[in-house]
């Protein structure tokens, strides 16, 4: 956890940048609200993080993320009391599509950068020929609460973040969080040890699905129904999940840390709106970020030098 706290520097930084331009921000509506705008990316962070630690990627999720809110608002279409079995749908269509790409991944050897990526191109062609390009439907007020209400003075989007957080951690410090780090530092000498890499691996696409399907239901009810709603999310994912220190290869990395990179990735992006730099290049720097994450992974720095997270 030590190793994670320069992560945790950058974040002080850009949000101490953030309050000198809007004193707001110090106010605790202000931080709440910069909280539940993130907590989308941050859960999908935690996702994506479970899948890259073990070796792997998911491209899947931006357009699993615009699948689900399309598919809540034409199943729901306004009608409050569908409100519960299509959240409950969701969920089971995360967990299906995580199962999906893991066993395909797995089971068939093909590499999850093809595997996901074909996925992304079946959900994007998906949605499109059934919306036409022009989702239909209404999401009830009770599917919207959860990305726009509040529990008392704490938003739900925060309170869901945190119970993700915290389940994300508790995993980490388990068996399954050892086998899953050890999976993705040395395939071959964690199944000599015993360790099912298989199901290690199909687990964290399953968990990745399932972080996804949460994170739609939190769009969805924030930010409306979009064909757009997930572009680019698994991108933002993935430059999250780097910028924490999270080693792409997988094998090294902290779940916090992972979670700190969205919040930072968030503040930054926060920040550059402030400023009034185009939104475009928010893409920029995620693509710098990857390629700076990358480079420094592959070249030997001197003193020792480590990854800057471990295991939470």
């Amino acid at each position: 956890m030590r190793r994670a706290l320069p992560i945790f520097g950058v974040l002080a930084v850009l949000l101490a940048a953030i309050a000198i331009m809007n004193p707001f921000f110090l106010e605790p509506a202000g931080f709440l609200a910069f909280v539940k705008r993130a907590a989308p990316l941050v859960i999908l962070a935690a996702g994506q993080y479970f899948v890259i630690v073990s070796g792997e990627f998911d491209l899947s999720a931006g357009s699993l993320v615009t699948v689900e809110v399309v598919v809540a608002a034409r199943l729901i279409d306004g009608d409050e009391p569908a409100t519960w079995p299509v959240l409950a749908l969701l969920i089971v269509l995360g967990l299906l599509v995580g199962l999906v790409n893991g066993v395909v991944t797995t089971r068939l050897g093909v590499p999850s950068f093809i595997t996901t990526l074909g996925m992304m191109l079946v959900l994007s062609g998906a949605v499109f020929l059934w919306t036409g390009g022009a989702p239909r439907g209404a999401l009830s007020p009770g599917f919207r609460a959860f990305g726009r209400e509040s529990l008392g003075p704490i938003p739900w989007s925060v309170l869901i973040l945190l119970a993700v957080g915290s389940a994300a951690v508790l995993l980490m410090r388990a068996d399954f969080g050892r086998t899953l780090l050890a999976t993705g530092d040395n395939e071959r000498a964690a199944a000599l040890s015993g360790v099912r890499v298989n199901r290690v691996r199909i687990l964290a696409f399953v968990l990745s699905g399932l972080a996804t399907a949460v994170a739609a239901i939190l769009l969805g009810g924030f930010a409306g129904v979009s064909a757009q709603v997930g572009q680019g999310l698994e991108f933002q994912a993935i430059t999250a999940v780097v910028l924490g220190g999270v080693a792409l290869g997988g094998g090294r990395g902290s779940v916090v840390a992972a979670m700190a990179g969205a919040l930072t990735l968030e503040a930054l992006f926060t920040l550059l709106n402030l400023y009034g730099i185009s939104g475009a290049l928010e893409f920029t720097v995620q693509g710098v970020i990857i390629i700076a994450a990358v480079a420094a992974g592959a070249v030997r720095l001197p003193f020792g030098f480590k990854s800057l997270t471990s295991s939470t």
